[in-house]
């Protein structure tokens, strides 16, 4: 399914369970969308994500993952990519957006609070730019920057004990894979003491790729697996190619192999 998007246009994934990805035609390239519900799963999706044209031709995408277990994890996805999405097309015409981007997600944090009923969401957001990448991030929907050669020039640093001991070099991948606590997030939109990662503003050559997704890809799937399967070719195959790793690794086909149901949301650009 081919989507376009106009100069200022907005395109929501809010409780969606999607059979096949949806392409999003934009000004400067192509998003590539899915959202899955978790299989078996009877509740909502708790994952949710927008895309954003402004019309300064700026990119935005945001993936937010509703907690499970917490009341209202879908709802509290769903209010984090609103406010984010709102707050950037209430900016000037091409005013520097990362005052909107976070102004949109401490928006969402008191939003979430006033709830009162103990939800919380994890958010990430790429901001694109004049062929330059920035993100944000609050707990552990990862995003990466992927070359056509399958070169990993970047990727965000997730806010949990497990993600930090990674970024620091004290537990390897393989290891995070099946760690005890790798359910463990400790960041969210919906807490008091909420924080903003804020990365560096990367360019972004011809070729390169930029992936976010929730939890329900990054837990199924190894780091070096993502580049592989993103990393050039048609990006519509490349979705459909995750998408099936994906569900045959929640589904334990292969024991030795990492694998945890989970819904599953994820945004891939391409120029």
């Amino acid at each position: 399914m081919l989507t376009t998007i106009s100069k200022t246009e907005c395109e929501f994934f809010v409780e969606s369970d999607m059979q096949k990805s949806q392409s999003l035609e934009i000004s400067s390239g192509r998003i590539i969308a899915l959202a899955k519900r978790c299989p078996g799963k009877e509740e909502p999706n708790d994952d949710s994500a927008v895309v954003v044209q402004t019309i300064g031709g700026a990119i935005i995408m945001a993936v937010a993952d509703g907690v499970g277990g917490c009341p209202l994890g879908y709802k509290a996805s769903a209010i984090a990519v609103h406010c984010v999405a709102e707050s950037v097309l209430e900016a000037e015409p091409g005013a520097d957006l990362r005052p909107a981007i976070l102004d949109g997600i401490e928006k969402a944090n008191h939003d979430i609070l006033d709830l009162g009923v103990g939800a919380a969401t994890t958010l990430s957001v790429v901001e694109i730019v004049d062929q330059r990448a920035r993100v944000y991030t609050v707990g552990d929907s990862m995003a990466m920057i992927v070359g056509q050669r399958g070169v990993l020039k970047w990727k965000s640093t997730s806010h949990s004990p497990v993600g930090y001991l990674v970024e620091s070099g004290l537990l390897d991948e393989e290891s995070a894979m099946t760690h005890d606590e790798r359910h463990i997030v400790s960041n969210l939109v919906g807490s008091a003491t909420m924080h903003i990662g804020v990365g560096p503003s990367r360019p972004l050559s011809r070729r390169d790729r930029v992936i976010l997704a929730s939890d329900g890809l990054f837990d199924n799937l190894h780091i070096s697996e993502v580049v592989e399967t993103i990393k050039n070719g048609d990006p519509n195959k490349r979705m459909e190619n995750l998408a099936a790793l994906s569900s045959s690794r929640m589904d334990g086909q292969d024991p030795q192999l990492p694998g945890k149901p989970d819904d599953l949301t994820v945004l891939l650009f391409t120029q």
